[in-house]
Order: structure tokens, then C-alpha cells, then sequence
């Protein structure tokens, strides 16, 4: 009996030591957070993350783009970010934010159809630049390169518009390691894409001189004004010129020039126009950088008048280079368009007309970089801004 009683124990002990090493062993294999622990500190992006990245991004700016086509959205479909959750996906606050600008880009799509203007395909690609990561925080930069096929409203439209981009967006991770993004900022000089919301951003370069100087009437935005004929061959200055650099250029910059772009840089919108006004005939006047009456633009210094909105604007008037004219929509080939977005009087942007169709005058500029945007889709995001028209 003392036998028997001691072979039951140990079988009993052996049982009881293999049930413990199977629960330990089975503890193992369970993730972390199971078992009540946090996930590492910082989480791991790997190239599969940085994709889905990507893959969001672009369809945060592909919902924007279809936003303003001419056709219900996706098919009649949900918005593409809708598509994404688990590991990559939108937080709930810029689900609604992102809700709220397909929304206004929705309206924005009606006023332009109320004024004749449609477009009747988008296509939108987005690149990753580069993903910053500290701690369970990722910031990733994008560009955004969209084109917008114009609808065959009066059938004189030219046939694309384009623009090219820069945003920031800062995902967050959670214990789990799923990232949500909770910001989406601009990080070019101007708010003044097709699909963009409209955020005024001054993009001078300059402060004011001292100097007393002309200021510029403004223009009329109403449609079908009083005729404006301008000779576009024949004069002192070649305005097709003046539109072919400009359209070569658009995305392209001439490295003969120093690109403005960038923080504390302040924009290269006015350099832009200047470049292509300097490729058309306008000649240098050498003198002070801070000279406004002063004009001239190389790779190695450059006036203020070359590259200051209100500088040009000012050097513009001063030296009779160019007239006002009434109303934005009499601008031809090679006349330049400045608005002030907030009417602070001061101005924030300048833009050079390449092309004109059926009366409407088409923009190209730099700081969104972006071509042949009509003057009415300019005015319908921003409809409440002041505008400057000069006619070359």
C-alpha cells in the first residue's frame, strides 16, 4: 500500500508540473497587450507601413479632387478614406474635418458650374518624401501632383489644369500600434491649389520702404466686361514668350534663378512672374535692391521689385510698364493678376495669364505650383478677396 501511494503522488506531481509548463509555454505565444503589458515605446515603421501611409494620403486628396468633378463621387460610392481601418487610418476629428472640405469643395464645384466652368475628369497621384518618426509619433511628407480635365462648357477651354503640391501628415500610434492621423497641413507658400481650402497665407518677401508708394486700383470680378483688346504681336514685348516660359516652368524651375519656396523664404510666386516677364522683353533697371523704382533678377542678387509682391506691383505702376485694368476678366496672354486675400492692403499673390479663352483669362504660378487655373475658379475660393489686374 505504501508503494502504490507513493507511485500515485509522483504521477500526480509529474501532471501537475506538465500543466504548469504547457500554461507558461502557451503564456509565451500570447501578444503583450494580452496579457495586460504595453507594446515597445516606440513602434517600428517598415516599409509595409510607410505604403499604407502613402496609400491614405493619397486618398485624402483623391476624395478632395473628385469632390469637384462633375459626376457623383467614386460612382456613388463612399469616400475612399472610409475604406481604411485597423492599422492606418483617420482619427475621428479629421474624418469630420476631411467631411466638412469635401463639403466645400462640393459647393465650390456648384458656383464654378454657375459660371460656366466644369470639369469632367480628376486624377490625383501622391508621392511619400520622406516619415519622420519619434516616439509613437510619425510625420510624413507628401507631394501631391493633381490634374483636373476641363468640360467642354463653351468648347474653347483649354484642355487640362494641374498643380503640384506639399503636405504633412502627423499620425499617431496607439498601444496597439495602429497609426490614426490627427493633423494635415500645407507646407507650401500659398493656399491656392484647385482643391485646397481656402486659408489666405501671405507670401511677400519684403517689408514696406518708407518710401511713398503708387497704389494700384482695384479690379471688378463680374463677368462680361467692357472689352480690353491687347495686341499680342508687334509691341515691345513677346507675350507668347512671356507664356511659354511660364508654362515650361511651371514645375520645372529655371535653376539660373534662386527658388524662393521653403520656411522663412517667403514665396516664389512674384520671382515666377518676373522670370517670365524678363524672358518676354522686360529689360533690367540696375540700381538698389531696395529700390522699387529698381527692376532686375540673376542667379546671385536680385531687387526686391523682382521678387516682393507689393514691390513689383509698386516698380510695375512707377515705371509705366504696365496699366490697370477694370475688371480681371479682360486680362490677356502675358498680364499679370495680384490678389490680397484679407484686404489688409497689403498684397499676397502674384500670378501671369498663358492663356485666354472664350474671355476668360487662364493663370499660371508658382507657390502652389499650378497651370492654367481660370480666373473663375481663382475668384470662387476666393470670392471676398481684393484683385489686381495689370495689363502688360
Amino acid at each position: 500500500m505504501k508503494s502504490r501511494k507513493l507511485k500515485h503522488t509522483r504521477r500526480r506531481a509529474t501532471i501537475v508540473a506538465a500543466a504548469a509548463a504547457t500554461a507558461a509555454a502557451g503564456a509565451a505565444l500570447l501578444p503583450n497587450w494580452n496579457a495586460g503589458a504595453s507594446t515597445t515605446a516606440e513602434p517600428q515603421v517598415d516599409a509595409k507601413t510607410r505604403a499604407a501611409f502613402q496609400r491614405l494620403a493619397d486618398a485624402v486628396f483623391t476624395d478632395r479632387t473628385h469632390a469637384l468633378v462633375d459626376q457623383p463621387r467614386h460612382g456613388g460610392k463612399k469616400a475612399l478614406t472610409e475604406g481604411f481601418s485597423g492599422k492606418v487610418e483617420l482619427s475621428s476629428g479629421i474624418g469630420r474635418t476631411e467631411n466638412a472640405a469635401r463639403k466645400q469643395l462640393d459647393d465650390r464645384k456648384d458656383r464654378l458650374a454657375r459660371n460656366g466652368e466644369k470639369y469632367s475628369a480628376g486624377s490625383t497621384k501622391v508621392t511619400l518624401d520622406s516619415t519622420d518618426v519619434k516616439g509613437r509619433t510619425a510625420v510624413v511628407v507628401v507631394t501631391e501632383n493633381t490634374t483636373l480635365t476641363y468640360a467642354k462648357v463653351s468648347g474653347g477651354e483649354p484642355g487640362t489644369t494641374g498643380f503640384e503640391a506639399r503636405h504633412e501628415l502627423t499620425f499617431k500610434a496607439d498601444k496597439k500600434g495602429s497609426w490614426k492621423v490627427t493633423r494635415i497641413r500645407e507646407t507650401g507658400d500659398g493656399y491656392l491649389a484647385v482643391n485646397q481650402l481656402a486659408q489666405p497665407k501671405t507670401s511677400t518677401v519684403a517689408a514696406k520702404t518708407t518710401t511713398t508708394t503708387p497704389s494700384a486700383p482695384r479690379a471688378a470680378i463680374t463677368k462680361r466686361p467692357a472689352a480690353a483688346p491687347k495686341n499680342l504681336t508687334g509691341g515691345e514685348y513677346d507675350y507668347k514668350a512671356m507664356a511659354a516660359y511660364a508654362e515650361k516652368h511651371w514645375t520645372n524651375y529655371n535653376t539660373a534663378y534662386p527658388n524662393f519656396n521653403g520656411a522663412g523664404a517667403g514665396g516664389d510666386c512674384t520671382n515666377f512672374v518676373s522670370q517670365s516677364l524678363k524672358a518676354g522683353g522686360w529689360k533690367h533697371v540696375p540700381g538698389y535692391v531696395y529700390d522699387y523704382t529698381r527692376w532686375f533678377g540673376t542667379a546671385d542678387i536680385q531687387s526686391h521689385s523682382f521678387i516682393g509682391v507689393n514691390e513689383w506691383s509698386w516698380f510695375a505702376q512707377n515705371s509705366k510698364r504696365t496699366t490697370s485694368l477694370a475688371n480681371v476678366y479682360q486680362m490677356d496672354v502675358g498680364d499679370v493678376l495680384q490678389v490680397d486675400f484679407d484686404k489688409d492692403g497689403s498684397k499676397d499673390h502674384t500670378m501671369i495669364v498663358t492663356s485666354r479663352r472664350d474671355g476668360v483669362p487662364y493663370l499660371t504660378y508658382h507657390s502652389t505650383n499650378t497651370l492654367r487655373r481660370s480666373v473663375t475658379s481663382i475668384i470662387s475660393s476666393y470670392p471676398n478677396a481684393a484683385y489686381y489686374a495689370y495689363r502688360t
